[in-house]
């Protein structure tokens, strides 16, 4: 299983605010995290990148 945190999701969607990643990853419609950690929380890559397919098509081909 490949994991993402806040900051690679910030960088795969274009380098967006720790704000605006925060704000999207809050949202009822992002995927849940797979862990919380003291780090932070970390979201399987694979429902990340299926979230940016179905909600930003415009950078799902940046993988």
């Amino acid at each position: 299983m490949r994991l993402m945190g806040a900051h690679e999701i910030r960088m795969r969607l274009g380098g967006i605010s720790r704000q605006r990643v925060y704000a999207i990853t809050s949202h009822r419609g992002f995927p849940a995290p797979v862990a919380e950690l003291q780090q932070g929380n970390v979201w399987n890559a694979e429902d990340v990148e299926r979230w940016i397919r179905e909600h930003r098509p415009d950078l799902a081909d940046e993988e």
